[in-house]
């Protein structure tokens, strides 16, 4: 089968297409052909040897995958989408069960890919560490991409009101996915969120970027409010004043989906698996009943992942840039 290879660290584009063997099926797996892979920022940082965790060389890399089951305990020729450890950049994947959902035939198989992290990692900062119910206000930074765009979706699927803030050209797509007040990026935005809540502040802040917008974050939570931080694509990795935590009954949670799908320290992946797979399924619930819209922005060959890359990395991307290892 074709496979991109990392066989020592390196930047990205410096992988290369090759003919290798198929993984090997293992006990409580399913193997699948991959029609579509998600690209993300973290995969650059993988293939680098940056990243917490580090595949053993050589590897594929990739960690979002939708396709079709060819043998597992699933039928073959069931769509599913699948959260891997790594390999989903090839034309086939070998993939825990535990990890494998089926996908309703109406439901198209390539914006699935959006599905494996994207959405669950929105999702669970939200209900599991922020708390959010309905009528609450959040704050979504970094709103256009991937997890943030997940994010507008799932707080109006539980009922909240939204504020999301991205760069311009995003704007009125996130009016479309429901966000009922859009900022620019470019801006500072204590006082905008403050009006919009009538001087009440937002009871969670998605925080997807970290960096310099860390601090004004924190200021636009209101009272037990909770800024759940879940990834730094501002660049740098911001600290808590802690005695703002304190004078205005606030909290800082961390979410790392990792956690839940094994790719932490102890890989507690059998022990979360029911909890997963109860969002997972909430999560495809939500989709049938067209409160969530996952999205492909572009498609791009597997010979083409440095121009996908690039397109991630620009951040030229509403939704998800995914490749298609089979076409």
């Amino acid at each position: 089968m074709r496979a991109l290879v990392c066989e020592s660290w390196r930047p990205f584009d410096q992988l290369e297409v090759k003919e290798v063997s198929p993984p090997p099926m293992r006990p409580g797996a399913v193997r699948i052909r991959v029609e579509a892979s998600g690209v993300s920022f973290a995969t650059q940082l993988v293939v680098e040897g940056k990243y917490q965790r580090r595949p053993p060389l050589p590897f594929t890399p990739g960690t979002e995958a939708a396709g079709v089951v060819l043998e597992g305990p699933l039928p073959a020729g069931t769509r599913v989408f699948a959260a891997l450890d790594w390999g989903a950049m090839a034309e086939e994947a070998v993939v825990d069960a535990i990890h494998v959902t089926p996908l309703p035939d109406h439901l198209p198989l390539d914006a699935a890919v959006a599905m494996p992290i994207s959405y669950p990692t929105a999702a669970s900062a939200l209900m599991w560490r922020g708390r959010v119910g309905p009528g609450d206000w959040v704050l979504v930074q970094g709103a256009g991409g991937g997890v943030g765009l997940a994010g507008v979706e799932v707080a109006r699927a539980l009922g909240a009101h939204v504020i999301a803030r991205a760069g311009v050209a995003k704007h009125a797509a996130l009016h479309a996915r429901g966000a009922e007040v859009v900022l620019d990026s470019e801006q500072p935005f204590r006082d905008a969120v403050r009006a919009a809540t009538g001087g009440a502040g937002v009871s969670c802040v998605l925080d997807t970027i970290g960096g310099a917008s860390f601090d004004e974050s924190l200021r636009c939570l209101g009272d037990g409010g909770t800024l759940v931080t879940i990834g730094y694509a501002g660049g740098g990795i911001p600290t808590v004043p802690a005695n703002i935590l304190l004078l205005k009954n606030i909290g800082v949670a961390g979410l790392n989906w990792g956690s839940y799908i094994g790719w932490s320290p102890g890989d507690g992946r059998e022990g979360y698996a029911p909890r997963v797979r109860a969002l997972w399924d909430q999560l495809v619930a939500w989709w049938a009943e067209g409160k969530l819209r996952p999205e492909v922005h572009a498609r791009y060959k597997l010979d083409d992942f440095r121009a996908a890359m690039a397109e991630v990395a620009n951040r030229r991307a509403l939704g998800r840039v995914v490749i298609t290892p089979c076409a």
